[in-house]
């Protein structure tokens, strides 16, 4: 068995051992999203996971007697940038390609992965993401109008008749999240008061705060990223707006509390049973914890995704797409997340949403 110490020494030295002796490394998976720019703490959560399950995979000796090799991909959630990775990724004879972060960056790289016949596994949650057909992608995370669905409700049952805002990034992910709360919203006969979109990468959203104070609203669903969010809420409670939050699953963030600061503190927002609780990551938590880095947000996600790839390539004995796939869509593998399938269009059969809340700078279960 590896060492805790040696284990992370492993994912330390990966690249450089992988650089130096490139005949050894035969499976190479792209790990692609915002590892520069005000999403980079998502990316680096991604990097963390597949860097872990690969030193775990090359501790056991690798896949099909081959090492296994990670390549970097940075787009910044700019969905250019992200064919832009992607296409280096074919040229670099990427296997497999965990990612990407944003669904904005998802949707247009995966076409370039379906061209090439590399599957990939995301956890973007727009619902075009799997709803396009394309055989070579998987999703590990729930959709979003799974997700948005779960949130409208969640606000109706603790505070139906008040007034209600949602106000949307115009994003992909937040966008379409949004629209499905709205629209779940109306069903349950509590339509929102207010819907608003923001400009997301802006300082000053005190014009968006005073229309939020005029219009009486005193509950807000946001459907964005935790940067924002963060300036909103920070600055809702400088200009004095008392109202209740509550964002997506990217508020697990731990940036969003440096952004918001104080302000944070009762914020609900949606996100998945959190799988550092699962007995099946116990191994894999305790020697993240032990090297200092606290596995939160995607991390297991994309620790699982390498996992479920190892076992489907294993299953398949060939590391060729249309074996791939088939494993993929046809098997039954064991995470760190538990027991994971995919339906047919790519998407988890299983999908579970839980309603947090943030207390203080930590968060967990609302009641």
């Amino acid at each position: 068995m590896i060492s805790t110490r040696s284990w992370f020494n492993t994912i330390a030295g990966l690249g450089l051992v992988a650089g130096a002796s490139g005949a050894t490394a035969d499976i190479v998976i792209g790990v692609a999203g915002p590892m520069t720019g005000q999403y980079a703490s998502g990316g680096e959560q991604m990097k963390r996971g597949v860097e872990a399950a690969v030193a775990e995979l090359n501790a056991k000796g690798g896949l099909l007697g081959q090492k296994v090799r990670v390549e970097v991909g940075d787009d910044v959630c700019d969905p250019k940038q992200a064919v832009a990775v992607a296409n280096t990724f074919v040229n670099k004879k990427v296997d497999f390609v965990v990612g990407h972060y944003c669904s904005s960056s998802t949707i247009p790289a995966s076409e370039v992965y379906s061209e090439a016949q590399i599957p990939m596994i995301t956890i973007s949650t727009n619902a075009k993401v799997t709803d396009r057909g394309l055989k070579n992608v998987f999703r590990i995370t729930g959709r979003d109008d799974q997700e948005g669905a779960v949130a409208a409700r969640y606000l109706v049952s603790k505070y139906a008749g008040k007034k209600f805002a949602v106000i949307d990034d115009k994003g992909a992910y937040g966008k379409a999240q949004a629209d499905v709360v709205a629209q779940t919203l109306e069903e349950l006969k509590n339509p929102p008061a207010m819907r608003e979109s923001i400009t997301a990468g802006e300082k000053d959203y005190t014009a968006l705060i005073s229309k939020l104070k005029a219009g009486g609203i005193e509950v807000a669903f946001y459907g964005g990223y935790y940067t924002e969010l963060g300036l909103i809420l920070r600055q809702a409670s400088q200009g004095g707006l008392k109202m209740t939050t509550m964002s997506g699953n990217t508020s697990t963030n731990s940036e969003l509390y440096s952004a918001a600061g104080a302000a944070v503190d009762g914020l609900l927002f949606t996100f998945y049973p959190d799988p550092r609780k699962y007995p099946a990551s116990a191994e894999a938590v305790k020697k993240f914890r032990a090297a200092g880095y606290e596995p939160d947000g995607y991390v297991l996600f994309c620790y699982g995704a390498v996992q479920a790839y190892a076992q489907a390539i294993d299953a398949a004995k060939s590391k060729k797409f249309a074996d791939v796939q088939k494993a993929l869509s046809a098997g039954k593998f064991s995470t760190v997340l538990g027991s994971l399938e995919f339906d047919a269009k790519g998407d988890p059969k299983a999908p579970a949403f839980a309603v947090y809340q943030w207390k203080g700078s930590q968060y967990d279960l609302a009641k």
